[in-house]
Formats: C-alpha cells, sequence, structure tokens
C-alpha cells in the first residue's frame, strides 16, 4: 500500500509539474479541466446522486468551464475570485459548527456547493498559468500546498496532541496546523528573498502564503465534512493509494482562488 502510494505520488507530480511548464495555455486549460471535471462526477456522489445523474453534473461543470473561458474570459476572473473568498469564509464556518449548522444537507445544496468548489479553482488555476509570474507562481502555489500537507503531518506525528477538530477529521491536530501553516511561511519567506522583494512585498507575500496555507487546510476538511456526511472513507478509487480525485485536489480547491486573488495586489512576485 505504502509502495503504490509513493508510485502514484510520484507519476502525480511529474504529470503536474510537466503541465505546468511544457503545456501552452489553452492545453493547461483543458487538463486542468479535465480534471476538475472528474473531480465533479466524484462531488456528484457525494450529493448522493448515482449513475447517468453524476455524468450529467460533471457535462454541467464542463459546460461552465467553457462558458468561462471561450465568453467571459478573464473579465470574470476578480468577480469569480472574489465570490470565491466569501464562499470559503462561510465554509469555514460550517467546518467549525459542524456537526451543527445547515446549509449543506439538502443534495441541491450539495451540488451549488460543488460548483461553488470546483469551478473557481480550475479559474484561478488558468489564471496563475497566464499570470506575468508564471509558471512561478503555479509552482509556489503548489509548493504551498504540498508543504501544508508534508509540514502538517510530520509536525502532528512528532508533536500531535490536541485534536484539532474531531468531528470532522479525527486525525488532524492543532500541533499538525501549527507546523502545516510554519512551512508556508518559510517558503513565502524564501520565495520573497529570493525574488529580492522590497520589506512590504516581503511581508505580503509571507502574510499570503499564510493565508493560502490555512485555506489548503480548511478545503481538505470541508472535502472530509462532505464524505464524513456520506458515509465513504474516499472520494473515489481512481488513484492507487491515493482515493479520487477530489482527495488530491480537495486542499487546492481552497488555496488557489485565494493564492490568485491575493496575487492581484502583489504584481511583481
Amino acid at each position: 500500500m505504502i509502495k503504490q502510494r509513493i508510485l502514484t505520488g510520484v507519476v502525480l507530480a511529474v504529470a503536474v509539474l510537466s503541465a505546468v511548464f511544457l503545456l501552452s495555455a489553452d492545453l493547461f486549460a483543458l487538463g486542468a479541466g479535465a480534471v476538475v471535471v472528474m473531480g465533479a462526477r466524484e462531488w456528484a456522489n457525494l450529493s448522493a446522486l448515482a449513475g447517468v445523474a453524476q455524468w450529467l453534473y460533471a457535462a454541467l461543470v464542463a459546460a461552465l468551464l467553457l462558458g468561462l473561458h471561450f465568453v467571459a474570459g478573464a473579465q470574470a476572473l476578480p468577480w469569480v475570485l472574489g465570490a470565491a473568498f466569501v464562499f470559503w469564509l462561510w465554509a469555514c464556518v460550517l467546518i467549525l459548527r459542524y456537526p451543527g449548522g445547515s446549509g449543506f444537507h439538502s443534495r441541491v445544496a450539495r451540488l451549488l456547493i460543488g460548483l461553488a468548489v470546483l469551478v473557481p479553482s480550475w479559474l484561478a488555476l488558468v489564471g496563475l498559468k497566464t499570470h506575468a509570474a508564471a509558471p512561478l507562481a503555479l509552482v509556489m502555489l503548489l509548493l504551498l500546498v504540498w508543504g501544508a500537507d508534508t509540514g502538517a503531518f510530520c509536525a502532528g506525528k512528532l508533536l500531535g496532541r490536541r485534536k484539532m477538530i474531531p468531528s470532522v477529521s479525527p486525525g488532524k491536530t492543532v500541533e499538525g496546523l501549527y507546523g502545516g501553516l510554519a512551512t508556508c511561511v518559510l517558503l513565502g519567506l524564501g520565495i520573497g528573498l529570493w525574488r529580492e522583494l522590497p520589506t512590504e512585498g516581503l511581508v505580503y507575500l509571507v502574510v499570503l502564503s499564510l493565508l493560502t496555507g490555512l485555506a489548503a487546510v480548511f478545503g481538505d476538511l470541508f472535502e472530509s465534512l462532505f464524505k464524513r456526511e456520506r458515509g465513504i472513507k474516499d472520494s473515489g478509487a481512481l488513484l492507487p493509494g491515493h482515493g479520487g480525485i477530489l482527495d488530491r485536489i480537495d486542499s487546492l480547491t481552497a488555496a488557489a482562488p485565494v493564492f490568485m486573488l491575493g496575487l492581484y495586489w502583489l504584481p511583481a512576485l
């Protein structure tokens, strides 16, 4: 199981980095869109849809992505990202109040939430691919997401004592959270110093790295909440040793919009 997980992880990392550095913007958008659409089918399962209905939901997400790409274009990006930021603030409240609270129990609500999770994340990734600081902007986002996860895992294993939100994810600890966020701060500081940003820009990048890492954590927790509601461990079985597509991109769905939105005020990355 461990070997399978490592092998799949290596293959995924190579595929992602190849897409970041080698693909054109249009091909990158197409590839990222395919991943998001596959994730949409899994979200349909989290929403208790089955069979053809899952594919119809995935087709709806594909249609929205195409519409944003060819009709709305870059003009829609700041508006969608702003709405996504507000949505994730609401999602954080939902996570912290779970199992209390409301707003996600009906099937329709879950399907709408899936659109709010998946569509802005794709738009943010495409925006980062065409950003003036590309491919660094995309690589930094990936490092922050991976760093938040790896730092949390290591700190949790070594120091973890206090459960963070056991009703949502029993394995995550407060110490793990601190370890993941500390890793993100160090990454932001290191990249800022390497880019020789002025003091104001350096401080801003470190804060943005911290917020992006925090968003990654809550993106992971949000999917865990819906899996717990559905009574399943993994969102799918497409990736050996890792589960489904959503299990791999859950952190990215929240982190990408936050990071892309933050870069609007730091164009000199």
